[in-house]
């Protein structure tokens, strides 16, 4: 590591390693390692981006087709070719002027089969509390009862088995295994305990006992997988158990997690990080500053998502967010409120079953309830006890004793059921922040508390109260709990080992549940138009403005303008391509309606019964539109995947057998029936100039608003990807290299682009190299160029500096059945030069009044240079 340079300012890099201008996110897996990255830098750096966007890059998970389940910090992945071929792939990058970036998971590893694999958690499991690497995992030894030699030295609950421990006892048998050690590699074979592909390590002096009594003197308990909801004492990655989390607030455990990553940085083979999940951490702010001292200013930017108009976090070192409000926006701009409005008074009925929510908020409402009701308990649970000791922690105070468990624990629930925002930024020691304050206020005085909770449904008691049903002292005790815990969150009470140790969980445990309530539940609920439902997205607020737009543009240019812009990522739940087709449903409400209605009734030969039902006969409808056209497996993996995910008719722990193979069949008779896929193509053929006008409106916005675009692997053309792993496969890169090599050999002017792919890779390649030639021009000023005439708000148009100017078709539908663009002109500014170059289309126009209609006939959107 190398000695710490002085810390740059929030949002600021260090100057002597400038932050990119676009960047190129690689999903490096099995089928596509460190070598085809490698091969593929010629065309990325043809493209125009400046800098590589690597997924994880440290050992992962034998055959992890994503990498955040890290196993060792100590290396890189050797599944994708080692730190030899990372370094190979930078001196590559290097030699076409390319950097590097790399995906950091601090939050945490691979609870993995077998075991060893991950050392540092094998030696937990082997030696206990007073294994020297206990510290690193956020641990709740006082939850479990110890081994029987130790009972109050608590021990790990591993909820890994396929049934109670009696019924697979005999499914356990003793043996031995070679384990490497981080320390002096591979050893002698250690005694073990197998479970399938499982090998538990064991407490020394213990392999001569029986079974049973062997398994009571472990550090760890085996117990049946459905425990794991109630009684799990370790923190985990929202609720994957085979995810276990860090204590990355701990410098040593940071600097053992971080210290290839960072030996990469000072030897120049890393240029910057994206820090996954940064609202998992004890403490964001903390982390990003050790990150920057230990970097001397990396660029670095958060996996952070921001929920309506939520900032940023001013004085966090990062330069900005990895793009998702970026997302937002230029979906939202593109897309017609009134319309979406519409589809969802004409899809209530079929979203809002009975027993169902009438609308998204409710949606949001009950599926948070639920994920904190049900997943998440453990982790409530956990927070009561510690809101119980945190009260008696200071002898000199007796002001917060006697409150009971129960109240403390539902206190606990309400609050972060009812967070507006992922999690609160409380540090122990430091003043709550006003938002932060509010956030947590405006919950508790929302809370049932004035009248008895019903037994059962949404507004049920999160957990059990003292008697069946609250009586009026239950309900004063719960008031008087709830401002208890509320000043505990928010650091009010002092300091202490609980009181602090509370205030970080209970925030780590807001985000889990905003996350998993609403991102993987409510947005699999409620989806009148599945455009919406993307990370950080209100389904229930649909669109942005014009000038919403702008006024976000200004705002990222002042305060994060080297933060990420993104359109696909990984995570996205449908690609920009596929949201930009659904966007068109929105202009044409009528006529969406007309057809699904027609499908489903074309369809009716092929329903068991009365399964699916209408809400996931819907969502096959919208998936359909969106990726047509889509192989049958592609179909149902997405479909099995969102209907689990809703946890209603099926759920991936309580399956409907019945329910997912009427879904199945349904979905695959559809696909082969040549009397729905012909007016199904149809109806996606009819819209395709739209769609196309979005796609093509979409990405030149994500290329030229302030921040730095993101692409995602493929995305250069159209892409029409679904929720993972479908969206993680590998992409044909040496294809498009050899498609962008032609495309720059014709002359676009003669030869325009033939179809909407070249067109695509044309604009990509195009603004790409415009912002790698002209940094400066970027780095400027925002300026809105609003047009004049009645077709005025179609066009969105604004200028980067002086000499780019953008323009951009939006609600193309709307814009074809008003007349199209008629008298519309756009005022060109003053050029530079005298006069403008669309650089799409190589024509020159002089500054002044410029029909639109003119401007935008050949493509509907316009890159403009001086």
């Amino acid at each position: 590591m190398t000695a710490a340079a002085p810390t740059p300012e929030p949002g600021r890099t260090d100057p002597r390693r400038p932050g990119p201008t676009a960047t190129y996110r690689l999903q490096l897996q099995p089928g596509f390692t460190l070598h085809d990255a490698t091969a593929a830098v010629p065309h990325l750096a043809a493209l125009g981006v400046s800098h590589l966007h690597l997924s994880p890059l440290l050992e992962a998970v034998p055959g992890s087709a994503h990498g955040y389940d890290t196993v060792d910090h100590t290396r890189i992945s050797e599944q994708l070719g080692g730190e030899p071929a990372l370094r190979a792939l930078a001196d590559r990058a290097h030699a076409h002027s390319l950097r590097l970036i790399a995906d950091t998971v601090p939050n945490h590893m691979a609870l993995p089969a077998p075991e060893h694999l991950n050392h540092p958690l094998w030696h937990v499991l082997r030696e206990g509390p007073d294994s020297p690497y206990a510290h690193w995992f956020d641990i709740d030894w006082t939850a479990q009862p110890g081994p029987a030699d130790a009972p109050h030295r608590g021990r790990v609950l591993l909820p890994l088995l396929g049934d109670r421990l009696g019924a697979v006892l005999d499914q356990l048998t003793l043996g031995k295994t070679a384990v490497r050690h981080q320390e002096h590699g591979d050893t002698a074979a250690e005694p073990v305990l197998r479970y399938h592909d499982h090998a538990f390590p064991l407490r020394p002096g213990t392999e001569h006992l029986p079974l049973p009594e062997l398994l009571d003197h472990q550090w760890y308990r085996l117990a049946w997988w459905r425990l794991a909801r109630t009684d799990l004492n370790y923190r985990r990655f929202f609720t994957v158990n085979d995810l276990i989390a860090l204590r990355a607030e701990d410098p040593e455990v940071f600097r053992a997690t971080h210290g290839v990553l960072l030996q990469l940085h000072a030897d120049g083979v890393l240029d910057g990080f994206r820090i996954d999940h940064p609202d998992g951490l004890a403490d964001p702010r903390g982390y990003l500053r050790r990150l920057t001292e230990a970097t001397g200013g990396a660029w670095t930017v958060v996996e952070k998502i921001l929920t309506g108009d939520e900032p940023l976090p001013a004085d966090w070192p990062c330069a900005g967010t990895t793009g998702y409000d970026a997302l937002l926006r230029i979906d939202g701009v593109l897309t017609d409120r009134e319309g979406v409005q519409r589809i969802t008074e004409d899809t209530a009925h079929i979203l809002a079953a009975p027993g169902r929510a009438s609308d998204y908020r409710q949606a949001a409402r009950d599926a948070r309830r639920e994920v904190v009701r049900r997943e998440l308990a453990a982790e409530i649970a956990r927070l009561g006890r510690t809101a119980a000791r945190a009260c008696t922690e200071d002898p000199a105070d007796a002001r917060q004793r006697d409150h009971p468990g129960w109240a403390l624990t539902e206190a606990v629930a309400q609050l972060v059921a009812a967070h507006p925002v992922y999690r609160p930024y409380v540090v122990p020691g430091e003043p709550a922040s006003e938002r932060d304050a509010q956030s947590l206020t405006t919950p508790a005085s929302d809370a049932p508390l004035t009248a008895p909770a019903p037994a059962s449904g949404p507004d049920a008691p999160l957990t059990t109260p003292a008697d069946p049903a609250p009586a009026p002292s239950d309900r004063e005790q719960l008031t008087a709990a709830l401002a208890t815990v509320r000043d505990l969150a928010l650091g009010r009470l002092g300091r202490g080992p609980a009181r602090d140790d509370f205030a970080a969980r209970f925030a780590q445990t807001c985000a889990a549940a905003a996350a998993k309530g609403l991102e993987d539940k409510a947005f699999y609920r409620w989806y009148p138009l599945l455009s919406l439902n993307e990370v950080g997205g209100d389904p229930g607020h649909p669109g942005t403005t014009p000038e919403q737009f702008h006024a976000w543009c200004t705002h990222i240019q002042r305060h994060w303008p080297t933060g990420l812009a993104a359109l696909s990522t990984h995570d996205t739940k449908r690609s920009a391509d596929a949201r930009a087709r659904l966007a068109v449903l929105a202009e044409m409400p009528d006529a969406w309606a007309e057809a699904h209605r027609a499908w489903s009734q074309a369809a009716a030969r092929h329903r068991t019964g009365s399964q699916p039902g209408p809400a996931a006969e819907y969502l096959l409808w919208q998936t359909l539109v969106a990726a047509w056209p889509i192989d049958a497996d592609r179909l149902v993996a997405a479909l099995l995947k969102s209907v689990r995910e809703a946890d209603r008719q099926t759920s991936w722990t309580e399956p409907d057998p019945a329910f997912e193979a009427a879904l199945e069949h349904l979905a695959r008779a559809v696909r082969d029936d040549p009397a729905l896929t012909r007016p199904i193509g149809a109806f996606v053929e009819s819209t395709a100039p739209y769609a196309r006008s979005n796609t093509l409106a979409a990405a030149l916005l994500h290329l030229t608003v302030p921040g730095v675009p993101d692409l995602y692997q493929g995305s250069e053309e159209p892409l029409y990807t679904l929720v993972d792993p479908d969206n993680r496969r590998p992409v044909d890169l040496t294809g498009m290299a050899r498609r962008l090599a032609a495309l720059d050999a014709a002359d676009p002017a003669a030869a325009p682009p033939a179809d909407l792919a070249a067109e695509k890779l044309h604009l990509t390649a195009t603004a790409l190299r415009l912002r790698r030639d002209r940094p400066d021009s970027f780095m400027g000023g925002h300026i809105p160029v609003p047009a004049d005439g009645a077709a005025a708000p179609h066009l969105l148009a604004y200028r980067r500096g002086d000499d780019v100017l953008v323009a951009a078709t939006r609600l193309p539908y709307g814009l074809h059945r008003g007349g199209g663009w008629s008298a519309t002109t756009l005022p060109l500014p003053p050029s530079p030069s005298g006069s403008w170059t669309d650089l799409l289309t190589r024509r020159t126009f002089r500054p002044g009044p410029l029909p639109v209609a003119e401007l935008l006939s050949r493509l509907p959107v316009a890159l403009l240079a001086a």
